[in-house]
């Protein structure tokens, strides 16, 4: 389940429109319905809350207005090397293969 501090992708009639970042859940009134604010990474950024069950925020589609929605949480570079390095036992050998090469942009030389 994504949480608090997550990146989740937010999709509308399955077309990726916006990112956003989990700010706080807390327990709606209803039971397994909860408040979510979400801090929408657009321009402007704005907040908003949102109130969902939490296979919502596991990835379900659901309804606003109509309109099909759907969160996925975002897995940075650094989580995924980390979940690479725990499903596969050996850290040290993950984080040497998947390390890339780093090119100076200072250092090019101009024609």
């Amino acid at each position: 389940m994504a949480a608090t501090g997550d990146l989740v992708l937010i999709y509308q009639e399955e077309n990726p429109t916006s990112f956003a970042r989990i700010e706080d859940i807390w327990a709606d009134k209803k039971r397994d319905w909860y408040h979510v604010k979400l801090l929408l990474l657009q321009i402007p950024v704005s907040e908003v809350v949102w109130i969902l069950r939490e296979t919502y925020l596991n990835g379900e589609a659901f309804t606003m207005n109509g309109v099909k929605i759907r969160l996925e949480k975002i897995v940075g570079p650094s989580q995924f090397q980390q979940q690479l390095a725990s499903t596969e036992g050996d850290p040290g050998k993950v984080a040497k293969g998947r390390q890339g090469k780093v090119i100076s942009l200072f250092g090019r030389k101009k024609d």
